[in-house]
C-alpha cells in the first residue's frame, strides 16, 4: 500500500472536484432578519435534475473510522451532486480523485466545513474521525442509478500521525 497525505482542505484545492461550504467560501453575504443574522449565501453547486432527479435531503449518522485506514474503493454520483455538512463538531477525511486509476486526493476537514461533490467526481465514502457524527446530505433522489463503485488496483493508506498534524 502506498501512504496516501491528507491535505487543509481549502476552496482553492478542491477546486476541481466541488465545493466548500464554510462561512469564508461565501462570495455574498449580507445581513437579514433586522441584522440578528448574517447569511452566507449560495455556498454550494446543488445539482439533482438530471434524468428527473429532485433534491433530497437526508442524515447520515458516521461511525468514527480507526487511523492507519485502508482506501481500497471509490464511488461516484453521475446524476447529481453531493453535499455533506457536519451537525457536530467532528473532524472528518475527505478522499477524491479525477478518476479511479488517478492518485487519489485526500483532505482533513474541519469540524465547521461541509463538502459538496460535483456530480460524478469520484470519492470514497464518509470517513469520520473522533466520534459518531451527524451529516446534514443534499443529493439526488429519483429514478436511474446514481452510484457507481470501483475497486481500486493500487491501495493506499492514512495513517494516524497525517491526522493529528
Amino acid at each position: 500500500m502506498k501512504k496516501l497525505p491528507l491535505r487543509t482542505l481549502s476552496r482553492e484545492a478542491f477546486a476541481a472536484f466541488g465545493d466548500v461550504i464554510e462561512a469564508a467560501s461565501a462570495r455574498d453575504r449580507f445581513q437579514i432578519n433586522d441584522g440578528t443574522a448574517q447569511r452566507f449565501h449560495d455556498l454550494a453547486r446543488i445539482d439533482t435534475a438530471s434524468e428527473g432527479g429532485h433534491p433530497a435531503l437526508s442524515l447520515f449518522r458516521a461511525q468514527p473510522r480507526e487511523l492507519p485506514f485502508a482506501i481500497e474503493m471509490l464511488e461516484r454520483h453521475p446524476l447529481g451532486s453531493q453535499a455533506f455538512v457536519p451537525l457536530r463538531g467532528a473532524r472528518y477525511i475527505v478522499v477524491v480523485a479525477a478518476h479511479p486509476e488517478a492518485e487519489p486526493q485526500a483532505f482533513l476537514v474541519d469540524a465547521g466545513q461541509g463538502v459538496n461533490y460535483r456530480p460524478g467526481v469520484w470519492h470514497h465514502p464518509l470517513i469520520a474521525l473522533d466520534l459518531i457524527s451527524d451529516f446534514l446530505v443534499i443529493d439526488r433522489a429519483g429514478p436511474g442509478k446514481n452510484c457507481d463503485e470501483v475497486a481500486l488496483a493500487q491501495r493506499w493508506v492514512i495513517e494516524a500521525s497525517a491526522a493529528s498534524a
